[in-house]
């Protein structure tokens, strides 16, 4: 038989196995999801929003017990693991007040009678969902997918397996029907099969560009309709006019939030020349009152990487930065999977540091000659998933958002996902929206009716 291993970041035990599932469960799941998919399609809005906001209810009821399986599952602090409980159940009620409203029919003029779009369900979306929130990358697309009329087969990270099972379980405590929502305990080597099933009729993924351009082609092959949110590099730009202040605290928030691990994360730190000396006398100042340790402590900030493997990687980007010309100015230490807080100086093209994603608490400072400069920088980048602008001049800083490539902008504010706003990137950073108005219609049937006379 083969497991998957829950493995605690911190200490590297192994708390928990997970039995992968046999072709025969697999296959019942595929049935149980196409029969549910029959039924699920036609239920009313009215049903679909009193499910989806008793999943709400459980969340919060619930929190302190998944916020504790992801900590011990993927490293992160017990407050940053509520929050992300929390911000689950939000977007539960948003789509719950709001997906009725986003689906309903449009008008289109024409010269028939009457014509419309109508929006409907496709059929089973398999989500492919990485570890680093694997709360909220889940709900992220299970809530519009769901309040749509499609049902969701997920495929998790192998190591949040107790997550990915909780999640399955609280859907079926709110009183959704059996084959709705789905989690398979399957590894990679499934996935095509998966694909190539009738009953898919989307793939989402939110993962590494590598993982994305090789299940893309997979959903090509198929001829499936994918979202791909994938890496990022973001960058976060200074202006000789920014509240250092400010910028500094946020700078330090959104580099070291969950031990540095998110997608969205700033990573290069784009910084005037002249602005140079205050920002990272502030920036220093945050980082040197960071705690790295037991995510259970709540005295700690800043948790241990989820994987051995990806500290490894990490370290070994560190410290070929380092011998291409980067400076170590704080930090830079690993043991197992705890990685101290790190600032990377004179970091330019062609190191790690610049080039690739440092998934982890590791700061790129890179200074640039004038604002041009600063815009040409953050673009020099494959990816294009988020960026901020930090400057007192609002008018000035939306004027240069224009010119970053990037799914979002944020002026003088974290760069963050809500489920107010579309979420999603351009470049290598992947394509498709989720969220918002526009994340809730990218896995429905956008159907044109035409009424002659």
């Amino acid at each position: 038989m083969a497991f998957f291993k829950s493995i605690f970041p911190y200490t590297q035990e192994v708390k928990a196995e997970y039995e992968l599932m046999t072709d025969e469960a697999l296959n019942n799941c595929l049935s149980l999801a196409e029969k549910a998919y029959r039924q699920w399609r036609k239920t009313s809005f009215a049903e679909r929003v009193r499910l989806m906001l008793n999943v709400a209810d459980l969340l919060i009821a619930q929190r302190d017990a998944h916020a504790y399986t992801m900590s011990l599952e993927m490293g992160k602090t017990v407050k940053e693991a509520k929050a992300e409980v929390e911000k689950c159940a939000a977007s539960c009620r948003y789509y719950a007040e709001n997906a009725e409203r986003f689906l309903k029919e449009e008008n289109m003029p024409s010269d028939a009678r009457k014509s419309y779009v109508r929006y409907d369900p496709i059929g089973a979306i398999l989500a492919i969902m990485p570890w680093n929130f694997p709360f909220w990358q889940v709900f992220r697309f299970a809530t519009p997918y769901l309040m749509g009329g499609n049902v969701a087969l997920l495929k998790h990270a192998p190591n949040v397996c107790g997550t990915a099972l909780a999640i399955e379980k609280i859907f079926l405590e709110a009183g959704y029907p059996k084959g709705v929502f789905q989690t398979l305990i399957i590894d990679v080597d499934t996935v095509p099969y998966i694909i190539d099933q009738n009953i898919v009729q989307g793939i989402t993924l939110t993962g590494s560009e590598f993982a994305g351009s090789q299940v893309a082609a997979l959903a090509g092959k198929a001829v499936k309709k994918s979202v791909m949110e994938l890496g990022g590099s973001d960058a976060f730009i200074v202006l000789e006019d920014a509240d250092m202040k400010k910028a500094a605290e946020v700078a330090t928030a959104s580099r070291m939030q969950n031990a540095g691990q998110s997608c969205i994360a700033a990573k290069r730190f784009i910084v005037m020349s002249k602005a140079m000396s205050d920002f990272m006398h502030a920036f220093e100042t945050g980082i040197k009152k960071l705690k790295q340790g037991d995510p259970f402590d709540e005295n700690v900030t800043t948790g241990p990487i989820a994987r051995i493997d990806l500290a490894e990687k990490l370290e070994h980007q560190l410290q070929d930065s380092i011998k291409k010309g980067a400076r170590l100015a704080l930090g830079g230490n690993r043991s197992g999977c705890n990685f101290q807080p790190s600032l990377l100086l004179n970091v330019h093209e062609d190191m790690p540091a610049f080039d690739e994603e440092m998934f982890g608490p590791v700061a790129s400072i890179i200074e640039a000659n004038d604002e041009a400069h600063a815009i040409e920088i953050a673009n020099a980048s494959r990816y294009g998933l988020g960026s901020s602008i930090w400057s007192k001049d609002v008018e000035k800083a939306q004027a240069l958002a224009k010119d970053i490539e990037a799914g979002a902008v944020f002026i003088n504010a974290l760069v963050k996902s809500d489920a107010r706003y579309p979420f999603g990137g351009v470049k290598k950073s992947g394509y498709g929206r989720e969220l918002s108005y526009f994340g809730i219609h990218e896995f429905m049937n956008i159907k044109t009716v035409y009424v002659n006379a």
